[in-house]
């Protein structure tokens, strides 16, 4: 049985005050007008026919800054989504919007409509990388409006962005760790793309911003989850979801995007963790073999011996077992194989197979070998 369900409603760029360099909300959520009572309805209602059993279902406003809406409009979204949920259609009424659009009277109505989750697209931390990417507000609007929304008893989300300009890994750590001591309910970490029709790709054309390699996105994107997952927060989207838009070959013209871009992340620290002990591994293989060749080459070499056994001793592959959670299994191997191929080329001297332990949490790895 699937546990949670999201049925997304977009209302694209509608309420943000500003265009942030790297947004086109029309070209991510596909529409250019904000939908009609009817088609919300008839967004839910398809939706409830196709979910199956589920435990939980949650009605999701995505695609602008929700908040930033004249509270009359909010409202009238609100109350057809109130309404399923009075009705115990759905369990849950999820928004995003910016942190500088929260305040009592939003707040108030917000609670009157039984919004559960609030999610800020907060994208950085640091105040440079959101004066850069024409954000609009400074990092105080996140303490204030997370401070608010604990008080109003609202679970919250953070959202954050990798490689917008002026970013680097500190500022993504930093982000991260400030993110940490929030303690918010969910986050999400997707990295910058150069969409069509931005700010961010005029930059990129006038060669004032360059978009990060698959390899540095994926190594600050694996920093960041990192500190999340170790501080137990919830990690709900790594990487942009496909759609019409988004996609191979799509509007974008930079950057990162790949459709399994969490198991790129998560393959990465996979390969973080076992890679010391592999190296272990082989350092004790290697120190072991040097010091029996040199003895054995010498006891040859006094009775006038060829070493042919000895040579195809120190030429045989040792086992190993990399055993992981079945959660975890694609992970450790990685992306289409990528960590194999990276493990068998990096140690020649190891035959390794990767195996399954139940016994293992997720990110979790063991290593057998018989040396």
């Amino acid at each position: 049985m699937k546990k949670h369900a999201i049925i997304p409603i977009f209302i694209p760029h509608r309420g943000c005050p500003n265009d942030c360099v790297f947004c086109n909300q029309r070209k991510i959520t596909a529409r250019t007008t904000a939908p009609t009572a009817n088609e919300v309805k008839n967004t839910i209602d398809t939706w409830l026919t196709t979910l199956g059993e589920v435990t939980t279902v949650e009605i999701a406003f995505y695609g602008g800054s929700f908040t930033g809406l004249e509270l009359e409009e909010q409202s009238s979204y609100l109350a057809i989504a109130k309404e399923y949920k009075d009705r115990g259609l759905i369990d849950k009424i999820h928004l995003s919007t910016r942190p500088d659009y929260i305040d009592r009277d939003i707040l108030d109505n917000l609670k009157a409509y039984s919004v559960d989750t609030i999610e800020l697209g907060v994208q950085s931390f640091d105040d440079e990388v959101l004066r850069k990417s024409n954000r609009g507000h400074t990092s105080a609007a996140v303490y204030e409006a997370v401070s608010l929304i604990k008080e109003y008893g609202f679970e919250f989300g953070i959202q954050l962005m990798i490689g917008l300009p002026g970013d680097s890994l500190e500022t993504c750590i930093y982000s991260a760790k400030e993110t940490v001591k929030l303690k918010p309910s969910l986050t999400r970490l997707y990295p910058t793309i150069v969409i069509d029709d931005t700010e961010l790709l005029e930059m990129y054309e006038r060669g004032e911003y360059q978009p990060l390699s698959r390899e540095e996105a994926v190594t600050r994107t694996a920093a960041m989850y990192k500190i999340l997952d170790e501080a137990g927060m919830t990690i709900m989207r790594v990487g942009l979801k496909s759609t019409d838009i988004i996609g191979e070959g799509g509007s974008i013209n930079g950057g990162t995007y790949h459709p399994a871009f969490r198991q790129l992340v998560e393959g990465r620290i996979a390969r973080d963790e076992i890679e010391p002990q592999l190296d272990r591994i082989v350092d004790e293989i290697r120190e072991r073999r040097e010091k029996s060749g040199e003895l054995i080459a010498n006891h040859l070499q006094g009775k006038g011996l060829v070493n042919e056994s000895f040579s195809h001793q120190r030429l045989s592959r040792v086992k190993v077992d990399i055993f992981s959670s079945p959660k975890w299994f694609s992970n450790a191997v990685g992306n289409g194989g990528e960590n194999k191929t990276y493990f068998e080329e990096k140690y020649p001297e190891l035959s390794i197979k990767f195996r399954v332990d139940d016994s293992l949490e997720a990110a979790q790895f063991r290593i057998n070998c018989d040396i």
